[in-house]
């Protein structure tokens, strides 16, 4: 059996159209769903049946609740933890400022206690497995870091994702790898590492090569599924030529009908209201890969219906076959 590959939990990216297409590539270890907020499931607000859709592959989907009331989140994860799924994360790793300053998110991170109270409350809440994405904290301290997720393991979470970047970095530096190796030497439960995984080569890099001296349990992966949702496969490739094993025919997207079906996915799979956001989020990636990729981001995004975006979606290979 190969690495532990998992998709990243990421806002209007990770539902149920873009689990779909990585799943038809071949697929990852374990998807990891958007973030659902606890207080408007505990209030069953209209769209959160669309959040709450575990699909295609219940067995390895994770769900990630955000919020800043310790009650709301455990009575949340007791009622995603009635369906089928793979486990229930806590986002203690969102710096976005409204998510932060409402206390929910990275805001955790400002207390050892508080979030070790919070995992107390959740652990009897929850039968699945329990785990916790975060951040390297509001500073760069690694004595802090190890013993808030010391706290953590000891009220029962049973693996931590660790982005190493402090909560007001956001991108503006690389993530520090070396603080999943370090962090993964202080603790029993699995460490899972995710930040600046450009490729296939660089996903089973980190997945193989020890850090610190020590190799992470699993590698997380954000916008770069989305680029390339076909990722996860080839890295499964690289693995196999690795170990010697019969290759398998190589993954050959084709990059007009992986966007058609995206669109497809969409309509099927997510409200109207929903639509517009999560096309351009998509597309906003994805059209990384193409010649022109700006110039199409901005034609995408004027459109104001999904037949428009799939109009200009089709005219631009016309006019670009290659």
């Amino acid at each position: 059996m190969g690495a532990n590959f998992q998709l990243a939990p990421m806002a209007e990216l990770t539902h149920r159209a873009l689990r779909q297409i990585i799943h038809d590539f071949g697929g990852c270890s374990e998807y990891f769903a958007e973030m659902i907020s606890a207080a408007a499931l505990v209030a069953d607000s209209p769209f959160e049946k669309w959040y709450r859709d575990n699909e295609p592959c219940p067995e390895r989907l994770v769900f990630q609740l955000v919020g800043s009331d310790a009650a709301l989140l455990a009575r949340a994860a007791a009622i995603l933890d009635r369906q089928e799924c793979l486990g229930i994360d806590v986002n203690m790793c969102c710096g976005a400022p409204l998510i932060r300053k409402s206390g929910a998110g990275a805001a955790w991170m400002a207390s050892i206690d508080g979030a070790g109270r919070l995992a107390a409350q959740l652990r009897p809440a929850v039968k699945s497995r329990l785990s916790v994405k975060l951040l390297l904290g509001f500073n760069e301290d690694f004595e802090f870091l190890a013993a808030f997720c010391r706290r953590l393991e000891a009220e029962g979470v049973e693996m931590i994702t660790l982005h190493p970047r402090t909560v007001m970095e956001k991108f503006k530096r690389l993530a520090r790898w070396k603080y999943v190796g370090a962090l993964k030497k202080e603790l029993k439960i699995p460490v899972a590492g995710n930040g600046d995984i450009l490729s296939a080569e660089q996903l089973v890099s980190r997945a193989r090569e020890p850090i610190d001296g020590s190799v992470c349990d699993a590698v997380m992966v954000g916008r770069a599924a989305v680029r390339q949702p076909w990722i996860f496969a080839r890295a499964r490739e690289i693995e196999s030529a690795a170990a010697g094993m019969p290759a398998a025919a190589p993954v050959t997207p084709n990059m007009e009908e992986t966007g058609l079906r995206f669109l497809e996915l969409l309509a099927a799979h997510q409200p109207p209201e929903f639509y517009l956001s999560r096309a351009r989020r998509f597309f906003g990636l994805y059209c990384d890969n193409l010649k022109w990729g700006n110039y199409l981001k901005t034609k995408l995004n004027r459109e104001t219906t999904l037949a428009g975006i799939e109009q200009v979606w089709r005219q631009y290979f016309k006019e670009n076959p290659d």
